[in-house]
C-alpha cells in the first residue's frame, strides 16, 4: 500500500496495542510500542533507497527481501530492542519486538494484497507473489482507520474496544475482497476458457476491475464489472525468437531489471533515422492509451545501446493503482 496507508495502520496498531495488559498497565511501553509500530509498519519500504541509484535498482530491490519470509523477525528484533532501551522500556523489550512484528506482518500481507506484489516467499522462491485484491490506495481501509485515529485524540471512545473493532471490520473487509476476487477470476475463467494466467487489478472504487487473461494466441485486456464483461484491447503473443534489435537490447541493466519482475513482456520495435527504438513493456498493466510500465531503449544502426530508460509512463493517481 502506499506510505500514508501504512503509517495510519501503524498508528492504529499501536492503539490496538492497549489490548496488552502490558502495554495498557505501563506508559513506558506504550511509549515504545507506538514508535515500534509506526517504523515497523514502513521498515519493509525502507528499501525504497535502492531508488538512489536509479530506477532499475528501484525495480530489482524494491519489495524484495525486505519483506521475504525471514524479515518479519528481522525488523522485530533489528526495532524492537533500540526502541525498548532507547525509550526506557527494557523491562518490556518483548512486548516492543511482538508489536513490531505484528506491524511488519501487516505491512507485508497488504502489500501482498496489491496488484504489484511481494517476494514474500524468499529465500525458497524469488517469485512475485500478489492477491490482486486492494489498489496501492484504498480509500475505504483508510477512512476507516482515520476515523478510528480521530475517535482516539478526541477521547471519544477508549483505544482497546475502539480498535478491536477497527480491525475486525478492516480483517472482513480484506476477506470479503478476497472472496470477491475469487467469483470474479471464476467468471474469467468461465468466460474465456482460460487455462493460462489471469491477472487483475481492482479500481479505486472497487466496483470494477481491470483484467489480463492469457489465451492461446493472445492476451485480452478489459474490464469487469458486475456481470458485464468488456474486452478493450487485444495482443497477440510473439515468436520466442527474438528480432535482432530485440536480443541486442538485453544486456542493458533496466531490461534486465524489467525481465526479473514483469510476467508477461511485449516487445514493440520501431526504426528512426538514426537507429531503432525497442520498448519492452508489462500486459499485465495497461490503460486505453496502452501499456504503462515497461523500458525504452535507443540503439543505434549498429545495434548498439544509447540509451535506456525504465518508467512508468502514467501520473500516479491514474489507474492501474498498483
Amino acid at each position: 500500500m502506499d506510505t500514508g496507508s501504512h503509517l495510519l495502520m501503524g498508528a492504529t496498531l499501536g492503539g490496538l496495542a492497549m489490548v496488552d495488559p502490558v502495554v495498557a498497565a505501563h506508559h513506558e511501553a506504550a511509549y515504545a510500542v507506538m514508535a515500534a509500530t509506526l517504523i515497523g509498519s514502513h521498515a519493509p519500504d525502507f528499501d525504497t533507497l535502492a531508488r538512489l541509484k536509479g530506477p532499475a535498482a528501484y525495480v530489482r530491490y524494491h519489495r524484495g527481501i525486505t519483506h521475504s519470509l525471514p524479515a518479519p523477525m528481522l525488523w522485530a528484533l533489528g526495532l524492537g530492542f533500540p526502541i525498548a532501551m532507547l525509550t526506557g522500556a527494557a523491562d518490556y523489550v518483548w512486548t516492543v519486538v511482538l508489536w513490531a512484528f505484528i506491524a511488519v506482518c501487516l505491512h507485508i500481507v497488504l502489500d501482498l494484497c496489491n496488484g504489484y506484489g511481494v517476494q514474500c516467499l524468499r529465500p525458497i522462491t524469488r517469485k512475485w507473489v500478489h492477491l490482486d485484491a486492494l489498489c496501492l490506495f484504498d480509500p475505504y481501509l483508510f477512512g476507516l482507520h482515520a476515523a478510528g485515529a480521530c475517535l482516539w485524540l478526541l477521547r471519544v471512545l477508549p483505544p482497546a474496544p475502539l480498535f478491536l473493532t477497527v480491525y475486525t471490520l478492516t480483517i472482513l473487509y480484506i476477506s470479503w475482497r478476497l472472496a470477491a476476487r475469487r467469483l470474479i477470476r471464476r467468471r474469467l475463467r468461465l468466460r474465456f476458457g482460460l487455462n493460462g494466467r489471469l491477472t487483475m487489478v481492482p479500481s479505486l472504487s472497487g466496483r470494477s476491475w481491470q483484467f489480463s487473461a492469457e489465451l492461446d494466441d493472445r492476451s485480452v485486456l478489459g474490464m469487469i464489472s458486475g456481470r458485464h464483461i468488456s474486452i478493450d484491447h487485444t495482443v497477440m503473443k510473439q515468436a520466442e525468437q527474438l528480432p535482432p534489435a530485440v536480443a541486442a537490447t538485453m544486456g542493458a541493466d533496466g531490461v534486465r531489471a524489467f525481465l526479473q519482475f514483469a510476467e508477461r513482456v511485449h516487445y514493440q520495435v520501431q526504426e528512426r533515422l538514426d537507429g531503432y527504438e525497442v520498448t519492452w513493456s508489462d500486459v499485465r498493466f495497461w490503460t486505453k492509451d496502452g501499456m504503462p510500465f515497461g523500458v525504452a531503449v535507443q540503439l543505434d544502426r549498429n545495434l548498439q545501446v544509447l540509451h535506456h530508460q525504465l518508467r512508468w509512463n502514467k501520473k500516479t493517481w491514474e489507474p492501474p493503482h498498483v
